[in-house]
């Protein structure tokens, strides 16, 4: 009987994904690694050709989302963690991005993850074992502005894998959110502005558009975390049986969100005073 595990990660082609893809690969496990882009996927799964699969996939795509699944079963025999990676990111304003490009950072970001999971989940149902593991970020718990589309995905995936792992753990599953914080894993380059700038933005989503565009020079001061380290500390956390459901990842991370955590606290505090005002008289 064998211990070796099964990963499938999407967004493997660059950045977390890789890194995870590639670690966990050194330890002996399974990897279907899964991205548009094959050419860097290809170049580490020649190194380990009987325990990694690539997979070409637009993961908006509901045959190619079925397909990356039926391969995945076909080759190993089963999923033990499905990686829910793959994202994208447009800047601008509220008013200011394109319809066009905010539908697509939540087909991408939220829709397709959950596409994958209900696809998975019915083989890890069948064994009573399995993990979901969804990539949210420091920006689904607390929001910046000129990010507003990106972190409002990555709140609509945090509510839905709070339901997740209700729904799942009576049947031996886990699901997990993980937080990072910001990484320099080649999304600076995939992320554009969207839309028209309007002068009344210009020190909010504007300050953010400029600062994308000098983020080689910033990269220290906004980019402070490693994707490699990031990539062990992860597995390690995922493979030891977590009781937690969020792994925040990155100092800046867990600045960020103990700020948000601190203002709702204020807000919570304020609310005591009014909340039981609303509820009917008792007679």
């Amino acid at each position: 009987m064998t211990n070796t595990s099964t990963w499938l990660i999407t967004g493997a082609s660059s950045g977390l994904g890789y890194d995870l893809a590639e670690y966990a690969l050194k330890q002996g496990d399974e990897v279907v690694l899964a991205a548009r882009t094959e050419s860097a996927m290809r170049s580490l799964a020649d190194r380990y050709p009987s325990t990694a699969l690539v997979v070409a996939v637009d993961v908006a795509d509901p045959h190619q989302r079925e397909s990356l699944i039926n391969q995945t079963q076909a080759r190993f025999g089963k999923i033990d963690y499905l990686v829910n990676n793959a994202g994208i990111d447009f800047l601008g304003a509220i008013e200011e991005q394109n319809e066009e490009d905010y539908r697509k950072v939540f087909e991408i970001n939220f829709f397709s993850a959950v596409a994958l999971l209900r696809l998975a989940l019915p083989a890890m149902r069948a064994r009573r074992s399995g993990m979901i593991v969804n990539m949210s970020s420091m920006d689904g718990i607390a929001s910046l502005p000129g990010n507003a589309y990106y972190s409002a995905s990555k709140f609509a995936l945090e509510g839905l894998t709070e339901s997740l792992w209700q729904e799942i753990e009576p049947s031996g599953l886990k699901a997990l959110l993980i937080e990072p914080g910001s990484f320099l894993t080649g999304i600076d380059e995939r992320t554009h502005f969207s839309g028209t700038m309007l002068p009344d933005y210009d020190s909010t989503s504007g300050n953010f558009f400029r600062a994308m565009q000098n983020v080689r020079e910033l990269s220290g001061v906004m980019f402070p975390g490693d994707p490699k380290r990031a990539a062990k500390v992860l597995f390690d956390q995922l493979t030891t049986n977590p009781s937690v459901h969020r792994i925040i990842l990155g100092s800046d991370a867990m600045n960020r969100i103990g700020a948000k955590i601190d203002d709702l606290q204020k807000d919570y505090d304020a609310s005591k005073l009014i909340a039981h005002t609303t509820d009917f008289a008792h007679v």
